[in-house]
């Protein structure tokens, strides 16, 4: 269904024409300089005199440091530095606490950071760290999630300032007198960012100046927290992010690199590089907050929703809140005349917590997808049939119309796709020897939005045209695609057309994150190649020597108020093989059909929808991460413990999208699609292993042990 807009909310201008460039498999511009191995990362600059650090984690879960011996440190070869507490540069305070690094002897958790070596070399800067001595006062900690935790609060807000409580009808009344109910707790274990580039930094001041090479998902918000905290106008930063080597999220906002690095040159003197080491990510930059959801589904007989209950429990850190909002999507999904969806959240000794790809959709839709396939299963009906008849004409939480949902045609398509009809729905009714062979199927949603952002274009005599914006390219991309939305509005060869990004002297624009950074920064780059093309239009002959320019800035469009509920779905299905010998589940075939707008990149596209299908059988089948409560830190803290997936347990993967015509999103017609793909995907695989097992696991990983365990149970 297309919902139309009323007059007084006009749509925006979305150019359409027949040329082709949009949506063309166009190949990564960068990516000859990736396989060449000339694309510099935030590590490889050699600039003169580079020095190296390496961090000190706190080896407490809380207290305080009484003193830090580094004569041992300092009497190395080649160490020129140790930064402490006590000596460490003063900064600003920042807004976000996790940053406030070598600012006070208190220690928030494990793995703050309590030193700073400085060497000539990587393995001098180790050794040094190593050998600094750090005395500690320690205080009793908590870093449980347990039941009933006497602390647990309702936050106002959740992440990306979605309310924490959106209650509606009577739902403790209506899911009474349903005729079927279902009420199952599903858990997710905290989860990490693991990118190929660890956060890494290299920082070097000129004078009063400070130039940054950083591994970070957005440069103008780096420049503008670290102009904050060293007290000194934005001009006199400059931040280079062009290219990063991934970061899910983990690299969204500044992380302690960038800060430990800028400080370490101004006090040295020397540019200086800090690589954090992958074994110190998981307490340093950011983690998928553990969830405890409750899901209490009622229905009528005929499988029509009579109340969905969604209450979602999680822990935040000390130094900084953030609250996973994974009971957003049931606001989005489903049509019920009663809804509680609310969120509760302890604050606890433990490494903050923040944005992994998909953040709140993610787990939030695995619990609802899972549960909703158990409510499936009390009704006797088919769960694709279950979803299609409680399809909302309006998104059930806002009231609002939505700008476009195609949920019903992806389930149908995928179906096809799939060979779904074919499917004996009964659990445990097809084995191949000691494999018993399962298929699942779960809805997606992801929102469609876009903030301001600038661009500059501009024509030159010889019939090339540059376009300029601070974007930052994650691996998504975004050269490419920026390029073709230009080429498109200018009516040029894309071969004409170069895209500068990543460097903060560019026209500013927000960070790659939340799905939003097409969106966002095409929409300027189209309205300035637009207003471009109209003065080359009026123009006569070709532009002078210093080019034409125009620049366009998207601020009071990008972020007006919306009528409408804009969000991307999709439909993921998967089949599994479960061994009974061993526990062992293999993805034998996962399945995606996604409405997302108009795609603007044949390639770029299905690369986005299938790593975000990959990332998200990683979280169902091998990533999960325990926090030791006694320790106050996780035990999976690097790739040998912590499993994600590799090539050999992804057989076949297929990503499809459905032809989707969206006027009121941006000029492109595009919706984000960097996060849709991982949601939905680990409840369509646990569906699956239902299916195949006949038994319902509730909790992720689905690793061997656990679903030996479940099948010992019940043999």
């Amino acid at each position: 269904m297309t919902a139309h807009p009323p007059d007084e909310h006009p749509a925006p201008q979305t150019r359409r024409p027949a040329g082709g460039v949009l949506g063309a498999a166009v190949e990564r511009r960068e990516g000859s300089l990736k396989v060449g191995g000339t694309a510099r990362y935030a590590g490889e600059y050699q600039l003169a005199g580079r020095a190296h650090a390496w961090p000190v984690p706190a080896t407490v879960a809380r207290g305080r440091v009484t003193g830090v011996d580094t004569s041992a440190a300092l009497a190395l070869p080649g160490v020129l530095d140790v930064l402490t507490p006590g000596d460490a540069p003063r900064l600003a305070e920042p807004e976000d606490g996790t940053l406030a690094v070598l600012q006070s002897p208190d220690v928030p958790h494990r793995g703050w950071c309590v030193a700073l070596a400085v060497a000539e070399t990587p393995e001098a800067a180790r050794a040094a760290a190593r050998a600094v001595r750090v005395g500690y006062a320690a205080v009793p900690h908590d870093a449980e999630l347990r039941p009933g935790h006497p602390d647990t609060y309702e936050p106002e807000v959740t992440n990306a300032g979605f309310p924490g409580r959106v209650e509606f009808g009577d739902p403790e009344a209506a899911l009474a007198g349903a005729e079927t109910r279902v009420d199952v707790t599903y858990r997710v274990p905290p989860l990490h960012n693991h990118p190929m580039e660890p956060h890494t930094s290299t920082a070097h001041w000129d004078g009063d100046r400070l130039t940054v090479y950083t591994s970070s998902q957005g440069g103008t918000t780096v420049r503008e927290v670290l102009a904050h905290m060293f007290r000194m106008p934005e001009e006199h930063v400059r931040v280079v992010t062009e290219h990063v080597g991934g970061g899910f999220g983990s690299k969204g906002t500044p992380r302690p690199d960038v800060v430990l690095a800028a400080l370490a040159a101004r006090r040295t003197g020397r540019p200086v590089t800090l690589a954090y080491p992958r074994r110190y990510l998981p307490t340093t930059v950011g983690h998928r907050a553990p969830t405890e959801q409750r899901l209490r589904l009622g229905a009528h007989a005929d499988g029509r929703l009579a109340a969905l209950l969604h209450e979602v429990t999680t822990h935040s850190s000390r130094v900084r809140e953030f609250v996973e909002q994974a009971g957003v999507p049931s606001r989005v999904m489903y049509a019920t005349p009663a809804l509680l969806s609310v969120h509760r959240a302890v604050r606890l000794d433990v490494p903050g917590p923040s944005w992994m790809r998909a953040p709140g959709e993610a787990p939030g839709m695995y619990a609802l997808e899972s549960a909703l396939d158990e409510l499936a299963d009390a009704l006797g009906m088919d769960p694709v049939e279950l979803r299609v008849r409680n399809d909302p004409e309006r998104e059930p939480g806002s009231g609002k119309p939505f700008s476009s949902r195609h949920l019903v045609e992806c389930l149908h398509e995928g179906a096809r796709r799939f060979g779904w009809a074919d499917r004996d729905p009964r659990p445990r009714s097809r084995a191949e020897g000691p494999l018993l062979i399962g298929t699942g199927v779960a809805a997606a949603t992801y929102p469609a939005s876009a903030v301001p952002a600038t661009a500059a274009a501009r024509a030159l005599p010889d019939g090339t045209f540059t376009v300029r914006i601070n974007a930052t390219d994650i691996g998504t991309g975004a050269r490419t695609v920026l390029t073709q939305i230009a080429a498109d509005a200018l009516g040029a060869p894309l071969d004409r057309v170069r895209t500068e990004i990543g460097h903060s002297d560019l026209p500013s624009a927000w960070l790659a994150g939340g799905s939003t950074g097409t969106a966002s920064w095409g929409w300027a780059v189209h309205k300035a190649c637009t207003e471009l093309a109209s003065r080359l239009a009026g123009h006569p002959g070709p532009p002078p020597a210093e080019g034409i320019e125009t620049r366009a800035d998207t601020a009071g469009e990008a972020d007006a108020d919306s009528p409408y509920a804009r969000h991307a779905f999709g439909a993921q299905f998967a089949e599994v093989a479960v061994d009974t010998v061993t526990g062992e589940t293999r993805v034998r075939r996962l399945l995606g059909v996604f409405a997302a707008g108009r795609i603007l990149n044949a390639r770029t596209a299905r690369s986005q929808f299938t790593g975000g299908m990959v990332m998200g059988l990683g979280m169902a089948l091998t990533e999960g991460s325990t926090l030791d409560p006694v320790f106050g830190d996780f035990t999976e803290a690097d790739l040998a413990s912590y499993h994600v997936p590799a090539h050999a347990d992804v057989p076949a993967v297929e990503a499809h999208w459905i032809d989707e015509d969206d006027p009121h999103l941006n000029p492109m017609g595009s919706k984000g699609i960097g996060e849709i793909g991982i949601v939905g995907a680990a409840a369509a695989i646990g569906n699956a292993v239902h299916h195949a097992t006949g038994i319902r696991f509730r909790e992720l990983p689905l690793t061997p042990d656990r679903i030996l365990a479940g099948l010992l149970s019940e043999g």
